[in-house]
């Protein structure tokens, strides 16, 4: 008798199981929040909503979200046994679920991740678009529209006349070329956080450079994602 086989046999040239939206898109997700918090985690509060609160345990969303949070890449044949590696890893990690979040985009997750060994927190809400295309929407509540398909910074500073224009200044003369600058904050003359989106990345010493000014609190660079 032939055995039975569950979703994540079906292996394609560039992902595991049956979704780019409920896989790749999922691994993608958490690959780039993981890069923002800048460690793999050691606890995780995964919220699905809407389409994803009622499919993603059929779909293998809730497997494909451990495995981007312990680094997998969405052609990662680790993403089948996602759960066995984070107990390895001792990764916690918590479902939940909203199927009914009207202002959400139908395929969206929120992230609350602890690093325990620094202390470090972040909350990331991301959308699945599509086809393995997510956008990140929100950081620490932090409006933000980047993609992860390029170099991305996350940049937090004060909000300081012309901080903006230097930034990009300093960028440009590393020779590279923004695509896109997102920039929230919470009022005039407070918190601030910029992300850039940039084709290429920018060199270690012009981050350094970067940290060392006195109205900037951190920088965060996030590679392509795969």
């Amino acid at each position: 008798m032939a055995e039975k086989s569950s979703i994540f046999d079906m292996i394609g040239p560039v992902m595991i199981g049956p979704s780019s939206s409920h896989t790749a898109g999922v691994v993608r997700i958490a690959r780039a929040a993981i890069r923002i918090l800048g460690a793999v985690p050691t606890e995780a509060v995964v919220t699905f909503y809407n389409s994803f609160a009622r499919t993603y345990e059929g779909h293998g969303s809730d497997r494909a979200i451990v495995a981007g949070l312990l680094g997998y890449a969405a052609d990662d044949t680790r993403i089948r046994t996602a759960f066995d590696h984070a107990a390895e890893a001792g990764l916690k990690y918590t479902f939940q679920s909203v199927g009914n979040a009207s202002t959400m985009h139908p395929n969206t997750i929120k992230l609350n991740l602890l690093d325990a060994h620094t202390g470090h927190r972040v909350e990331v809400i991301g959308q699945s678009r599509g086809g393995g295309v997510i956008r990140i929407v929100e950081v620490d509540g932090f409006p933000s529209d980047f993609s992860g398909a390029l170099h991305t910074l996350v940049i937090d500073a004060h909000d300081v006349p012309g901080s903006i224009a230097f930034i990009a200044s300093v960028i440009a003369h590393d020779e590279c070329n923004i695509a896109t600058m997102f920039v929230s904050r919470k009022g005039r003359n407070d918190a601030a956080r910029q992300f850039i989106e940039m084709d290429s990345p920018v060199k270690e010493i012009t981050l350094n450079y970067l940290r060392q000014l006195n109205w900037v609190q951190r920088i965060t660079h996030i590679p392509t994602l795969e």
